[in-house]
């Protein structure tokens, strides 16, 4: 029998019918120092998009670090529709 992975109250809660989504396809940040970025996460509580932790800089781990109520971050990627909590370690796909 599979175990089914435990999901947080943040992300029970999560709305995927109203996400904010990017407007571009780039890391805000990193486009300020010029640097390069792997794959682009957008925060549901302010929409602002930045890299993720397989890139050089980790932007969005570290916009959550100086916000910890922005803790849900959706997947910026093409056909990639899911949800993560940086405060439960949990995901979600919708």
């Amino acid at each position: 029998m599979a175990l089914k992975a435990k999901i947080c109250e943040h992300l029970k809660n999560f709305d995927s019918s109203s996400i904010k989504k990017s407007s571009t396809h780039q890391c805000e940040e990193c486009i300020k120092t010029g640097s390069t970025w792997v794959h682009l996460r957008t925060c549901q509580q302010c929409g602002v998009t930045l890299c993720c932790d397989s890139s050089p800089n980790k932007h969005a781990s570290k916009h959550y670090q100086m916000h910890p109520d922005h803790n849900i971050i959706i997947s910026a990627e093409p056909n990639e529709n899911w949800a993560w909590c940086y405060e439960h370690k949990s995901f979600l796909k919708f």
